[in-house]
């Protein structure tokens, strides 16, 4: 059983991140979770800015889900928490809703563009359920959001798509996060540009 206790930032820019793979399978150990390496490994490769992580491995059950979003976000102080698993639309995959009862706001356009990435590969992207929310406490707020449970498809999607030439082909999610993340109230995060370039208006743009 983890205890929970509250994070506390070794810098005031730390931006405290939240994994959690949704899998009953990978849970109960029939499989080697592959999820949370795949996110911690592009983390350690994208993110410029200091950083720590809280990871949790639990099984399609929507109130586990719920309790570990919350957890994550009320207890320990998550800025930001990312799930893979359970968004498809099989009876046992209820990542969306567990996502979207924990929320205060919507944010479908992380959806949208996630399905789009994905279907530049497969036509049954369009099955994905995939959402992006807010959740707002008092004096604190977190972005989560539901993506793929493939190390591949979670880079896709957090970087998007590039041609030949680098050129990018469809955006990947992850360009808007730290302006989101500012927007809340949140750590000032900067990523490394050949992984993953931010987008801020000039005016948020923080002078080095």
């Amino acid at each position: 059983m983890q205890t929970t206790m509250k994070k506390t930032r070794t810098h005031p820019d730390q931006l405290i991140i939240g994994l959690v793979s949704v899998s009953d399978r990978a849970s109960t150990g029939v499989y080697e979770d592959q999820g949370v390496p795949a996110l911690r490994d592009w983390f350690a490769q994208a993110l410029a800015s200091p950083w720590q992580m809280e990871t949790r491995l639990i099984p399609d059950e929507q109130a586990v889900i719920e309790k570990t979003l919350i957890e994550l976000i009320d207890d320990i102080g998550c800025d930001l928490v990312l799930t893979t698993g359970g968004t498809g639309p099989a009876r046992r995959d209820v990542t969306p809703e567990a996502t979207l009862a924990v929320a205060t706001k919507e944010m479908p356009g992380f959806g949208e563009q996630m399905r789009q990435i994905s279907l530049k590969f497969v036509p049954t992207a369009i099955l994905s359920r995939q959402v992006a929310v807010i959740r707002e406490t008092t004096g604190h707020a977190a972005l989560i959001m539901n993506l793929p449970g493939q190390p591949k498809s979670i880079r896709e999607t957090l970087e998007g798509l590039k041609d030949a030439d680098g050129k990018s082909v469809v955006g990947g999610i992850f360009a808007a996060v730290p302006y989101c993340i500012d927007l809340i109230g949140g750590p000032y995060v900067e990523t490394h540009e050949a992984v993953c370039k931010v987008f801020r208006p000039k005016s948020a743009i923080r002078a080095k």
